[in-house]
């Protein structure tokens, strides 16, 4: 058996643990926290459950497509349930401080154009163009560019692609803000359009057009939300990389990834390749794990610039420093007593200078926006297992800096002051403009996240929540890819490679992994089931 060491079981580590294993690899997979998971963790205290990372299902279809390489599908993985509405937009109140109306964004593609004509009449028309164009640009980018190593110049000289270039062309050369812009007037349907952006960790003026294909996945697909939370799908990739035999050891911290120089027989030429991992357990006492394989689901950054020498970096300080990194976050949870009926599943709310938000977390004077465009989930409104009963569950999290010196956060407003008091003002904001009363004094439970813990916890690059952001220079072959330049046999995966940041993506970086190591260079979802121990 080939022995592969995976390091760090957050998405991308335990998809790619369970896809080796079955693959017929012996693995071992170190996790240095006290739980799986990364930054796709849990928080339960006094009856809630609070997912600390990911809470927007995206990308059905990739989900789909990895539980099928293990042998099973997503419903029987998976409890799914359509919301609706899909989401609420509120917007900042007027100069009388009186809530503006929200926009409410229904499930269901035809409501959804009818919710835009009324706002914007003959815009209906407008957007089922745009989600046409969205349709094929998702279509292509999982066909050809999502699932690519990029290992091959002809994997993107198919017919296909060569007739769409033009169209391609014009999507990667202007940015998503201008795209929009010309197809549409209200300034919150602009917002609408532009937000997948922030998922993608940058702005929709440095996101490229292309990127329009996501709201292909929410106005047209709509919105779905797994039962249990994200934590049950952490929950199922941890049974299936067990059940593909893959041994899983936490409070195992790597320190130190071991190559040697070697000789290809056939070329004559040295190179140098992986040999195991140096790794500390919870007592500080070091162990040695030798492998023919290892795989870092960790932060790139992390990986490049401590576990490996100095001559074995890929992707050296001087590379990161002309990187640009995604935001940064102020996570809040909230234990809310009583109901709020103002807020559905999904919120989002949008400042009114938008672009005086993005200048504060990305421009050259970063600080935190005031008032900050923020996310909301309540995950009470779709699973009561998300709060006790008479009370709801609250999530917001307020992108800002990705700077691990902000500070940390902390349980009942013991963090550090800039956290907490950046906390009090998006909980302000969101009573302020969705019209709820007294909902500071309702807080029974709070809990915070800020960009140090992400530094201390998932050695994240600067603090940020998501990684390098997905401007033109760091998406598709221009990411950093998931095979060492410098040693044979060390691959990556993960939100900080390609193909890039969110839950999916991780799921992707996974298959991307297996095509590097099987030496396939075909640019879409692998076709050849998977291999398991019993056929090897």
């Amino acid at each position: 058996m080939t022995r592969t060491i995976v390091i760090g079981a957050g998405v991308a580590g335990l998809a790619t643990a369970a896809l080796l294993a079955q693959e017929g690899h012996e693995v071992k997979l170190l996790e240095k926290n006290c739980r799986v998971g990364g930054r796709a963790g849990v928080l339960e205290r006094d009856g809630f459950r609070f997912d600390t990372g990911p809470s927007w299902y995206l990308m059905p279809r990739v989900f789909d497509r990895f539980f099928e390489l293990l042998g099973t599908n997503t419903a029987e993985q998976l409890e799914l349930s359509y919301l609706q509405p899909g989401y609420r937009v509120f917007s900042e109140p007027g100069a009388d401080g009186r809530p503006s109306e929200a926009v409410t964004i229904p499930y269901g593609a035809k409501a959804v154009l009818d919710a835009f004509e009324r706002i914007e009449p003959g815009s209906a028309w407008k957007l089922n163009a745009y989600l046409n164009s969205a349709r094929h640009a998702t279509n292509m980018a999982e066909k050809y560019f999502l699932y690519n190593p990029f290992t091959r110049p002809s994997s993107l000289l198919h017919g296909e692609v060569l007739r769409a270039t033009p169209k391609l062309i014009g999507l990667l050369s202007r940015s998503l803000e201008s795209y929009v812009a010309k197809r549409f007037k209200h300034p919150v349907l602009r917002q609408v359009l532009g937000y997948p952006a922030v998922f993608l960790g940058t702005t929709p003026a440095d996101a490229p057009a292309m990127y329009h294909l996501m709201s292909a996945l929410d106005l047209d697909e709509g919105v779905q939300y797994p039962m249990g939370g994200f934590w049950r799908i952490i929950e199922r990739l941890e049974a299936l990389a067990h059940e593909a035999g893959v041994q899983i050891t936490t409070g195992a911290e790597a320190v130190r990834i071991t190559t040697r120089e070697s000789q290809n027989k056939r070329t004559r030429k040295r190179h140098r390749e992986v040999t195991g991992v140096v790794w500390r357990d919870l007592s500080g006492s070091e162990h040695y794990a030798s492998a023919d394989i290892v795989v870092s689901g960790a932060d790139l950054h992390h990986t490049e610039t401590s576990l490996l020498s100095e001559s074995d970096r890929s992707y050296p300080e001087s590379w990161w420093q002309k990187r640009t990194s995604g935001p940064g976050a102020v996570i809040v949870m909230l234990g809310v007593r009583g109901e709020l009926p103002e807020l559905p599943h999904h919120s989002l709310f949008f400042a009114e200078d938008w672009q005086a938000n993005f200048d504060a977390i990305f421009g050259s004077s970063p600080r935190i926006p005031s008032p900050a465009s923020l996310y909301v989930c309540k995950p009470s409104a779709t699973d009561p297992n998300a709060a006790p009963v008479g009370h709801e569950n609250l999530f917001l999290l307020i992108p800002i800096p990705a700077d691990a010196s902000l500070g940390r956060g902390g349980s009942d407003r013991i963090g550090d002051d800039l956290i907490e008091r950046t906390a009090d003002a998006a909980i302000d904001q969101v009573a302020s403009w969705a019209g709820i009363e007294n909902l500071p004094e309702r807080i029974v439970v709070r809990e915070t996240l800020g960009p140090t813990d992400f530094s201390r916890e998932y050695n994240s690059w600067r603090g940020g929540m998501l990684g390098p952001a997905h401007t033109l220079s760091q998406s598709a072959m221009f990411r950093a890819q998931n095979a060492s330049k410098k040693v044979s046999g060390l691959y990556y995966g993960g939100a900080t490679t390609a193909p890039g940041v969110g839950v999916p993506m991780c799921l992707i970086s996974a298959e991307l992994v297996l095509k590097r190591i099987r030496n396939d260079h075909s640019p879409g979802p692998l076709l050849r089931p998977m291999r398991t121990k019993e056929a090897v």
